[in-house]
């Protein structure tokens, strides 16, 4: 290839760095209709050669899961949680925590927090947890605070899962649809709670509360043969009364 070829074709990266071999043989083919250019893939080749090419760094995401999704036969075996999304109440980002029962599909909470940290959510969960019991499992995606970028995606939340004799379970990334009948019930709370949200946190949390009567004890599931899901979900027996919140209290305080 001429050096005066390979000079153009450099100066052209140098003045649109962010543009790729493909649209810059295109503009220069444009503005040398007689000029015969090299393949894009040589294109390519002569940008790394001569320093311009800045190779992305790696992104570490959370480790795959190894243990296999499990059935819920029957109320606790299974509980799914996440994160709605966010958005603005007022002068505030909200971010939904919902958590439900995968086989009733009962919605044990909805709370608006004003981050992901990892501190909120463990004290909606703990209140949770000493509402209706301990589930046998938990199942996330991958983001934080649900999974890190530790030894088997462990995190400080599912480490006090662990603790609590929790299983946690994490779909695999980009499968939204493992943890499906949860996806299916934020598209029903995001039309009904959030198309306009309120104008406070407070007022935010009472329509979610709204929102979980009605989920639950008067929207007919088709799922469920036309019927709620608080005719299905029982509360767990793990960690009920006094005793319970006992335990959970010295796992909380003790982690």
């Amino acid at each position: 290839m001429a050096a005066a070829l390979e000079d153009a074709i450099v100066a052209a990266r140098k003045e649109r760095p962010n543009w790729g071999p493909k649209k810059l043989r295109a503009v220069l083919r444009k503005a040398h209709p007689g000029m015969e250019l090299p393949s894009i893939s040589t294109f390519a080749l002569i940008f790394k050669r001569n320093g311009l090419v800045t190779p992305r760094r790696k992104r570490r995401r959370a480790p795959p899961s190894s243990s296999p999704l499990s059935h819920a036969g029957y109320p606790n075996a299974l509980w799914c949680i996440d994160f709605k999304g966010d958005f603005s109440v007022g002068q505030r980002r909200c971010y939904p925590l919902t958590v439900t029962d995968a086989y009733s599909r009962f919605l044990l909470g909805c709370v608006a927090l004003p981050n992901t940290r990892v501190h909120g959510v463990r004290r909606a969960l703990l209140t949770l947890f000493q509402t209706f019991g301990l589930p046998e499992a938990i199942r996330s995606d991958n983001g934080s605070p649900f999974a890190s970028k530790a030894p088997e995606g462990l995190s400080e939340l599912s480490a006090w899962w662990l603790a609590l004799g929790i299983r946690h379970e994490r779909i695999e990334p980009g499968k939204p649809q493992q943890n499906g009948r949860h996806e299916r019930m934020h598209l029903t709370l995001k039309r009904e709670t959030v198309s306009p949200p309120a104008t406070s946190f407070r007022a935010q949390q009472r329509l979610f509360d709204r929102f979980r009567r009605e989920f639950n004890e008067l929207r007919p599931h088709e799922a469920l043969g036309q019927r709620f899901p608080a005719e299905f979900y029982r509360r767990s027996g793990q960690a009920s009364g006094w005793v319970g919140r006992a335990v959970l209290q010295s796992a909380e305080e003790g982690f």
